[in-house]
């Protein structure tokens, strides 16, 4: 097909091509191709909402795979999603693009979907624009309001966990960024695991199923363990002390640390700092850590203990069982 037959392509002929599906939902009474779809959420339930937008070059590099950009758009609206403990429901999609390139909407859509069916999430509309390259996700999932987890719902005394590791995507973003300095770098195994981890994170949607009952707060860490745990601390008006030692550390975070000669303080801000890990920071009490270890095992997501919430309003950081750390709050800011 010619680029000036692809140019006339309708917004419309677009969407029936790479984007639109038939769904036998239960919860879907009319998707795509009319001016609104029509949803019923489950008896007794809420309806959990949520929307981000990811913009080129802000949120992710210019060369990023077309594919890549689409899994993540999903999976941060979806990590929205398992902070509160919230069942995926559907899923709309606003994609604004500079021009019509079909091998990249091709690609995108695969990815788009390849995350969509992992969870049975149906797209059920949006819209398509031309100018620079974001796309903007809303997702709805369904959830009870008195079971929901919140960020205000810590109690003084409240054991700090974070699920799987941290820094891992901010170690793959600099990896990419510095790769044209760093001679064979991209072929090492954990150089790649890391760069996977920046371009496809796993929403803990198991697992935040799995604590609601058990969970007294919850909040996924996007920009941040920092920024993130001090809004949950300001919605629970209390403080977190964080033991910076008691952070997990993976294997390939290590080996970029080793190889690249990061020195401690690059090091505590990839942990505690750096954004796009899409984990989960949440609190229970104490008493219940082998209930939320025996959780995390049964839905295969490893969990720390990393700190308590205590008095005040702030997070605080030691290391060493009670040194002080002198560390700036550390996250990404949007402007």
């Amino acid at each position: 097909m010619s680029e000036s037959a692809l140019m006339s392509l309708s917004e419309f002929a677009l969407i029936k091509k790479y984007f639109f599906r038939e769904y036998s939902n239960e919860h879907i009474r009319l998707g795509s191709g009319d001016d609104c779809a029509l949803v019923i959420v489950p008896d007794g339930l809420c309806q959990a909402l949520s929307m981000d937008t990811l913009v080129a070059g802000v949120h992710f590099p210019l060369d990023t795979q077309p594919a890549d950009i689409a899994y993540k758009s999903l999976a941060v609206n979806l990590s929205d999603l398992a902070a509160m403990g919230a069942s995926p429901l559907w899923f709309s999609l606003a994609l604004t693009m500079p021009e019509v390139n079909e091998c990249w909407l091709s690609e995108f859509s695969a990815g788009l979907f390849e995350l969509a069916d992992a969870f049975s999430l149906p797209l059920v509309g949006g819209d398509i624009t031309k100018g620079p390259l974001s796309i903007t996700i809303q997702i709805a999932g369904s959830i009870d309001e008195r079971l929901a987890l919140r960020r205000d719902g810590a109690c003084e005394g409240d054991c700090v966990f974070v699920s799987g590791v941290l820094g891992e995507a901010a170690a793959g973003l600099s990896i990419l960024q510095n790769a044209g300095d760093r001679s064979g770098l991209l072929q090492q195994k954990w150089a790649s695991n890391l760069i996977d981890r920046l371009n496809r994170p796993s929403p803990r949607v198991a697992l935040g199923k799995a604590l609601l009952n058990v969970a007294t707060s919850c909040i996924d860490v996007s920009d941040g363990l920092l920024a993130d745990l001090s809004h949950l601390c300001d919605r629970s008006q209390l403080g977190a002390e964080v033991d910076v030692t008691l952070v997990p550390l993976s294997g390939d975070l290590n080996a970029y640390i080793k190889t690249q000669n990061i020195d401690d303080v690059e090091k505590t801000r990839l942990m505690l700092g750096a954004g796009d890990d899409y984990e989960l920071c949440f609190t229970a009490p104490e008493g219940l850590i082998p209930s939320v270890k025996k959780l995390a095992k049964e839905t295969g997501v490893s969990v720390a203990v990393i700190g308590q919430m205590v008095p005040g309003n702030s997070v605080s950081c030691v290391m060493n069982g009670g040194e002080s750390l002198d560390i700036r709050k550390m996250g990404f800011k949007h402007f």
